[in-house]
């Protein structure tokens, strides 16, 4: 489908002109329309809890109660629970808890969106707040006088040296 397309039915929708929209995830971003109040999500186990629920919170807007029905066709008892989960909980923090739970970081320096990361001592999130103090502090060495810190002059020296030789 066009863009022109997409943008004109979503208008009808957003209108009244339209009733039902089929779509992909892309009513996630960008269309609100306060007077709709019922979504069905197919394959709802395909996604993550906070995607789910940013989804759900596209219904229910406009003064009227949202009905939202996840259909589940793969993953078995753990998507059922996780879905479970989400049908009982409305609290956005506690539902990226838990999906940060379920689902793991991911790889944050690289491209994959759940999972474990590939962080060889530390362990999120119990580790967060030294993360954060030692980037801090690495920011602060950056910024400042970082040419005070012996290692760093050190292992400068060294880099530029074994660059000089090969």
């Amino acid at each position: 489908m066009k863009e022109e397309e997409k943008i004109g039915i979503l208008e009808k929708f957003r209108k009244g002109e339209v009733s039902v929209l089929v779509a992909t995830t892309v009513v996630e971003v960008g269309v609100d329309v306060p007077e709709a109040n019922w979504m069905v999500i197919d394959h709802a186990d395909r996604l993550g809890l906070s995607q789910l629920h940013q989804l759900r919170g596209r219904i229910g807007r406009g003064g009227r109660s949202g009905n939202c029905v996840l259909i589940q066709r793969s993953g078995g008892p753990i998507a059922k629970q996780r879905l479970e989960f989400l049908a009982q909980n409305r609290d956005g923090f506690r539902i990226a808890e838990e999906d940060y739970r379920l689902r793991g970081p991911g790889d944050i320096l690289g491209e994959d969106q759940s999972g474990i990361p590939r962080f060889r001592f530390a362990r999120l999130p119990e580790d967060l707040p030294l993360l954060q103090t030692a980037q801090q502090e690495a920011i602060g060495l950056m910024k400042r006088e970082w040419k005070r810190w012996k290692g760093l002059v050190e292992a400068e020296a060294r880099a530029k040296e074994d660059v000089a030789t090969n």
